[in-house]
C-alpha cells in the first residue's frame, strides 16, 4: 500500500473553484486502488463526508480566510511575513504558506510517505521543503500556472519564482493538458520528458448525485426558450484569464444577426462592474444575466436551462465546467487556448481573441437544429470516456516511476 502526503488548498465544499474538485476526485479514485492518503488543508473544517482519506488541518484558521487577500488575485501576493503571527489570524496568503511550510516539516518528523504530491504554486514550497529535509520524491501537479492566470500578460514575478523552484525540485510534473505542458517547458525550460500530461475527468457527484432541474428557478429563461430563443451561458471567476469581455463583445456582435439570444454570465469576481457596464454600453443588457456566485445546485441549474456552454479564457490550462455542462447536454464552444478542447473534439473551437468566428459560431448553432444536435450527440459519446479510474492509473504509475527511481539513488 503506497502512502501519499497529498498538500492541497482546498476541498469541496470548502472550495473557490476546480481545483478542490480535481483533487478530490483523484484522492478517492487512487484510495480506490488501495492508496493511503493524508490530504493537508491550510484550515480548520469538518470533513465528514470523506471516509477514503485522511484529511489533516494545517493550521486553525477558518476556511473563509485561507486565501489572506486572495490566492487567486496573485498581484496582490508579496513577500511581507509575520512568521509568528496566530494561526487563526493570519491575514495575507504569505503568511498562510509560511505557517503551512511550517506544519509539513513538524509532520514529516513522525509521517513517512512514499511520495509527496503538491498541487499548484500555494504548496509548491512545502513539497520543496519535504524533498530537501526528508528526501521524499516530489509529484508537482500544474493545474494551472501564473501565465494562465494573469490570462498570459506575465503576472506577479514572486509566484513565478514559487513555480520555478516546484517544478525544478520535483521528480515528476503532472500537467492537466498539453497546452500547460507547453507552457512549463516554454516559460519555465524544464524538459519535456519530466513533465507527463494527465488529463482531468468529470466531477463524480454530477454522475452519482441526486439532481432534479426546478424550472421555476428559472421562470424567466424558460418562457424565454417557450419564444424561440436560445441560452447562451459561461460560468468562472470573473477575472481577465476567462476572456469574458472578448465574450460579450461577441454577444453583441450575434445578437445583430439573430435577435433570440439571451447570454448568461454565472459568477463573480474583480470584472463584474466593468462586464455590467459593457453590456449596457453595447446595448445588449436587456439580453444578458447576471447570476452572482453559483455552486452545487444552482450552478447545475445554469447548466440545464443552457443551450450553448462558452469557455471564452485566454488561457485555461483545462476547464472542468465545459464538461459539467456537456454532462447536461449543453453544445460546447471553446478557445483553442483551452485545455479540455484536447479531449473534446465535437465541439466548436475558436481562438480568444477572434470575437467575430464566436459571434458566428452561436449564431449558427442558433438557427440550426441539425447542427446542434450533431454537435451534442459527438460531446456526450467524448465525454462519457473520461474518467477518474484511468487518471488516478496513470498518476499511480508516475508514483512507481519515482518510487524506483528513489530506490537506486
Amino acid at each position: 500500500m503506497m502512502k501519499i502526503l497529498m498538500l492541497g488548498w482546498e476541498l469541496p465544499p470548502h472550495n473557490s473553484g476546480g481545483l478542490g474538485v480535481a483533487c478530490l476526485n483523484l484522492s478517492k479514485a487512487l484510495a480506490r486502488d488501495g492508496a493511503k492518503i493524508d490530504f493537508v488543508v491550510p484550515y480548520e473544517a469538518k470533513h465528514e463526508e470523506i471516509k477514503f482519506m485522511h484529511v489533516v488541518s494545517a493550521m486553525k484558521l477558518d476556511p473563509l480566510f485561507r486565501y489572506g487577500v486572495g490566492a487567486y488575485d496573485s498581484k496582490f501576493v508579496d513577500e511581507a511575513l509575520i512568521p509568528d503571527a496566530p494561526r487563526e489570524r493570519m491575514i495575507s496568503i504569505r503568511e498562510v504558506q509560511h505557517n503551512y511550510c511550517k506544519f509539513i516539516n513538524e509532520y514529516l518528523m513522525e509521517y513517512k510517505p512514499d511520495v509527496v504530491h503538491a498541487h499548484d504554486w500555494l504548496t509548491f514550497e512545502a513539497g520543496v521543503l519535504a524533498k530537501k529535509n526528508y528526501g521524499v520524491p516530489l509529484i508537482a501537479h500544474v493545474h494551472a500556472t501564473e501565465y494562465d492566470r494573469s490570462g498570459m500578460h506575465g503576472g506577479n514575478p514572486l509566484v513565478h519564482a514559487i513555480e520555478r523552484e516546484g517544478l525544478m525540485f520535483a521528480d515528476k510534473i503532472i500537467a492537466v493538458s498539453q497546452a500547460t505542458k507547453d507552457i512549463i517547458v516554454e516559460k519555465y525550460h524544464i524538459p519535456a520528458d519530466k513533465i507527463d500530461v494527465v488529463y482531468n475527468s468529470l466531477d463524480e457527484e454530477f454522475l452519482k448525485s441526486a439532481y432534479t432541474y426546478d424550472s421555476d428557478d428559472y421562470k424567466y429563461l424558460e418562457a424565454m426558450k417557450s419564444f424561440g430563443y436560445t441560452i447562451v451561458s459561461t460560468v468562472g471567476r470573473f477575472t481577465i484569464q476567462k476572456g469574458l469581455s472578448n465574450l460579450m463583445r461577441a454577444a453583441a456582435k450575434a445578437l445583430t444577426k439573430e435577435k433570440k439570444l439571451i447570454f448568461v454570465f454565472a459568477g463573480d469576481g474583480e470584472q463584474k462592474e466593468e462586464l455590467l457596464e459593457m453590456s449596457a454600453k453595447l446595448g445588449i443588457s436587456r439580453n444578458v444575466v447576471f447570476t452572482g456566485f453559483v455552486r452545487g445546485k444552482q450552478l447545475r441549474d445554469v447548466y440545464q436551462v443552457s443551450d450553448i456552454f462558452v469557455m471564452s479564457s485566454i488561457s485555461e490550462p483545462f476547464g472542468l465546467t465545459a464538461l459539467e455542462a456537456a454532462h447536461h447536454g449543453d453544445v460546447l464552444i471553446l478557445t483553442k487556448q483551452s485545455g479540455v478542447s484536447e479531449v473534446i473534439r465535437s465541439a466548436m473551437e475558436y481562438d480568444f481573441w477572434d470575437e467575430d468566428k464566436l459571434a458566428d459560431e452561436i449564431v449558427a448553432i442558433a438557427k440550426s437544429a441539425a447542427l446542434k444536435n450533431t454537435l451534442k450527440d459527438g460531446i456526450e459519446k467524448e465525454y462519457c470516456k473520461i474518467s477518474w479510474n484511468d487518471v488516478a492509473k496513470k498518476v499511480e504509475s508516475i508514483y512507481n516511476e519515482v518510487d524506483k527511481h528513489k530506490e537506486f539513488c
